[in-house]
């Protein structure tokens, strides 16, 4: 018997990378997976091979950053499943990476939309249905940027959000703990990802501060990157009853890279 049986997961940002690798993993672990992207056909091919490995998924359709249709889509998933039990926030962009003065309003107001804005109107629409469902978890996905590491050059929005992410955990923590919800965030280093073709970097070199760390910078994989399925094993756990007690905690999956920065 899988540990999510029964379960029913929301997972947005399905279509690649992280998001795509956990709901692969939770629809392994028997969780029926919503899984939503703005991409049609990136989810339809996540929901495909959920299914082709003998899970149950629905690819949703959805932007982030829109109330109504994160509305909709909670909505939605209640009315073909009856429940919502999981929740992992994981829909986000590195953005533009540049120096605060050449950062436009609106490249700082698009990373904030999609990160933070995002975020937030997951977690707020998700939460009526956890209560109905007597209780569940939610996993923000952040980052070591902004919440234990700071060099990566001209990264101030993305910094920004992903600090901000890492306190909305710990603050709903309290106050969702009583209605039976936990909520914990994981903050990955480098992992291989599509997130890095969207990235774009303008005059890195006015922001980088020159440091020479240790060699191989990764010391637990001597400088390779993570693998997406390193963090979706993590947020399994703590969306299963095997972390019932732990709630509020960023856990930091780098491979000890951030510990070198």
């Amino acid at each position: 018997m899988a540990f999510l049986d029964g379960k029913v997961a929301l997972v947005t940002g399905a279509g690649s990378g992280i998001g795509k690798a956990t709901a692969l993993k939770l629809g392994r672990e028997g969780a029926i997976v919503v899984a939503m992207s703005r991409t049609r056909a990136e989810v339809e091919a996540t929901a495909r091979e959920i299914e082709a490995a003998g899970g149950t998924a629905h690819p949703a359709v959805a932007d982030v950053t829109d109330d109504a249709a994160m509305k909709a889509l909670v909505s939605d998933t209640l009315g073909q499943f009856g429940k919502l039990d999981i929740v992992v926030a994981n829909a986000g962009i590195n953005g533009v990476w540049a120096p605060i003065e050449d950062l436009t309003p609106e490249e700082w107001d698009k990373t904030i939309a999609v990160n933070l804005r995002g975020t937030y109107l997951t977690i707020h629409h998700a939460v009526p249905a956890l209560v109905a469902a007597g209780g569940g978890a939610i996993v923000v996905v952040s980052s070591i940027n902004g919440t234990r590491t700071f060099t990566t050059p001209g990264a101030s929005a993305y910094s920004a959000t992903k600090a901000a992410q890492l306190a909305m955990v710990q603050q709903l923590a309290l106050e969702l703990g009583r209605r039976k919800i936990r909520i914990n965030a994981v903050c990955p280093g480098a992992i291989e990802s599509e997130i890095e073709d969207s990235t774009v970097r303008r005059h890195a070199d006015k922001t980088r501060i020159p440091v020479n760390f240790p060699e191989g910078d990764i010391p637990l994989t001597g400088g390779a990157k993570g693998k997406a399925a390193d963090v979706a094993d993590v947020i399994a756990f703590l969306v299963s009853d095997a972390a019932r007690h732990v709630t509020g905690s960023p856990v930091w999956i780098d491979g000890g890279q951030s510990l070198l920065r």
